[in-house]
């Protein structure tokens, strides 16, 4: 199999996360960014030459590109993910995918008439903490969901309320929209399809006119339940997330990084209750879910029966549908 050849559009933090993630049998051949610094700082992160490209035009028609990775503000996503559909080009696009609901369908509908293979870069799904948890789920010893409480929050920063997340016309939505959709992913790649069945979004510290904060309950179709909190105003960057099964519990805590250290206990019920004895896992800072988001999707473009593990554009959707549910009410 010769190696898949990637341009990443949009070199900032994403972006620059992405390429440090490359499997080490592909080639990065272009970067660009409406920021040439950006662009150059991005192909020095590879021991190879990279192109710099001056123009996205020039990237959509270099028919040897498989693979473009597009890690822009919100609003340009879709826009740029068409073009890239369109001139034959498989894509990983970051999460959330686009600005609405339209904007994932519309690109599902270019997908589907050119033949290529589209995710969205939902890689908490590969951080090893939840595929352990998935596994611990599916193993059905220690019987059905009872229910799902995630945490997800940012610590904040001077000027925060005048960055592009807290823009409406570019990000499409606050929170929920950034680690919201997060969560929101998370519960459906533990559990399946779920139905919203409580949202409140506030303000309640930075003027936007976004939310920065938001409270959302899910209730999947297989059963259980699910309580989320997605918040800007953490004042320090937090990750939790618990599963409680029939006969045991799942909390896990920390992503790396500003985040803690991941790590996973599982705590087993005994058949006369009491204390439940506790097994902890924990992982490096090294972070390799980017890393196995991207060969999922080389898998899913050489194998058309592969199952992926990563998200799809109809998953994407799902998300978008709960999202715009819980704005609406």
């Amino acid at each position: 199999m010769k190696p898949t050849v990637f341009a990443v559009v949009g070199c900032g933090l994403i972006g620059s996360k992405r390429i440090a993630a490359l499997p080490p049998e592909s080639t990065l051949k272009y970067v660009f960014d409406i920021v040439p610094a950006n662009a150059q700082r991005a192909a020095q992160l590879v021991d190879y030459p990279v192109t710099v490209a001056s123009t996205l035009e020039s990237i959509l028609a270099d028919k040897s590109v498989d693979v473009i990775l597009i890690a822009t503000s919100h609003h340009e996503l879709v826009p740029i993910a068409l073009q890239a559909v369109q001139t034959g080009h498989h894509v990983l696009i970051e999460k959330p995918g686009g600005m609405c609901l339209n904007d994932i369908e519309r690109l599902r509908s270019a997908v589907g008439l050119a033949g290529v293979v589209v995710h969205v870069g939902y890689n908490h799904r590969f951080h090893p903490s939840l595929l352990e948890a998935k596994a611990i789920i599916e193993s059905d010893r220690f019987g059905g969901l009872l229910w799902m409480r995630g945490r997800y929050g940012h610590g904040g920063r001077l000027g925060y309320e005048k960055e592009w997340r807290a823009n409406r016309s570019i990000s499409g939505g606050g929170e929920l929209v950034d680690q919201g959709s997060h969560l929101i992913d998370i519960c459906r790649h533990l559990r399946g399809d779920m139905e919203l069945v409580f949202s409140e979004t506030q303000n309640s510290f930075w003027d936007t006119d976004v939310e920065d904060n938001v409270f959302f309950a899910l209730r999947p179709r297989t059963g259980g339940f699910a309580w989320m909190h997605a918040s800007w105003t953490e004042w320090k960057n937090m990750f939790s997330f618990e599963i409680t099964l029939e006969k045991a519990k799942i909390d896990i805590s920390g992503l790396g990084g500003s985040y803690g250290v991941e790590t996973l206990t599982l705590y087993e019920m005994q058949p006369e209750m009491g204390p439940p004895p506790s097994s902890t896992t924990t992982w490096d800072e090294s972070d390799a879910s980017w890393t196995l988001e991207i060969e999922d999707l080389i898998a899913h473009i050489h194998d058309p029966g592969h199952i992926p593990t990563g998200t799809t554009l109809d998953g994407a959707i799902a998300v978008w549908e709960i999202i715009e549910k819980a704005y609406r009410t």
